[in-house]
């Protein structure tokens, strides 16, 4: 399968010009859920913030290591016990729009799932607009490769001069099979080729799933929803691969996370969000495996040419 390329947007740390609200309902609470995402000074990173409690207690920072269940979604918490869940989408969107920067507020416990892609975090992120920021943006050059491996599932981080992300699925079913796809991230190609990809499930899991507290939120209004061997939503699938999209597009979710985007590539093959914060733990366990850097100024365009600025 031919690999496509990353590309990364500009040298500079990027965040939102002015807050954007959003709302809608909780995936698996099913909750309705207000969120804004609103500037952020250099460096800052994403803080979420939950407005229904006070204290430290309400702050959590989006980082690998604070993730805290991976069943479904992207969870992460604090050490107050508080958490905020389904942050993928958000993530992923904040990720092709090369936002580095923001403050997340939201007063309930789960990020609104919307129509079950990035994009429509995708178009308020747009239409707050972004602002280039005083501080360098810095990438993580993979050195070697790093694999976690669960069952049959896999994920791999390789090194690469660019930034390469593929995927692979395989499902017992005959409206997804067997799909593989790459792609080449800029934010033109992640709005039309990634973002509107739709989270997807099985008609059969549902009920099951409500019995465990999930996907109370659920509809055909947010998830492409399969039935035997049909698709039961109207007018069925945004791309052939939509399934095998969608998988990237958490992947760029979750592995952003890091802190910063990557130099190198990654390749899925049948994982999830579990496996996803496995690799980023693996890859930052082993300090001989990746390296801060930061673009040369002579290529804004580019990250072939880079500066490294450290080893943590």
């Amino acid at each position: 399968m031919a690999q496509n390329r990353i590309k990364t947007e500009g040298m500079l740390q990027r965040t939102v010009k002015k807050p954007v609200r959003l709302q809608g309902v909780g995936l698996h609470t099913g909750a309705t859920v207000t969120l804004t995402i609103s500037p952020a000074e250099p460096n800052t990173g994403f803080v979420f913030l939950r407005t229904d409690l006070t204290g430290p207690a309400s702050v959590i920072q989006a980082r690998w290591d604070h993730v805290v269940d991976t069943k479904l979604c992207t969870v992460i918490g604090n050490t107050h016990g508080t958490t905020v869940g389904t942050i993928e989408h958000l993530m992923s969107a904040l990720a092709g729009c090369g936002v580095d920067n923001a403050l997340i507020a939201l007063d309930n416990i789960e990020v609104p799932i919307m129509d079950g892609s990035a994009a429509p975090f995708v178009d308020a992120i747009e239409r707050a607009g972004t602002v280039s920021q005083n501080a360098p943006r810095r990438a993580i050059r993979i050195l070697k490769p790093v694999t976690v491996t669960e069952g049959g599932k896999s994920a791999t981080f390789t090194p690469d001069d660019v930034t390469t992300y593929s995927f692979e699925i395989d499902f017992d079913s005959a409206v997804i099979a067997h799909q593989a796809h790459a792609v080449e991230l800029d934010a033109e190609t992640f709005k039309d080729e990634i973002s509107s990809a739709r989270t997807f499930g099985f008609l059969h899991e549902v009920e099951g799933l409500r019995k465990m507290g999930l996907a109370r939120g659920g509809s055909l209004d947010n998830a492409v929803v399969i039935s035997g061997d049909t698709v039961m939503n109207e007018g069925g699938l945004r791309f052939a691969d939509e399934f095998v999209r969608h998988k990237i597009l958490d992947a760029v979710g979750d592995l952003y996370l890091a802190g910063a985007p990557f130099i190198g590539h990654f390749h899925g093959c049948r994982a999830g969000h579990a496996l996803n914060n496995k690799l980023l733990r693996a890859l930052f366990a082993d300090h001989s495996a990746w390296c801060y850097e930061t673009p040369a100024a002579t290529l804004p365009a580019s990250w072939r040419a880079v500066k490294q600025l450290a080893v943590a």
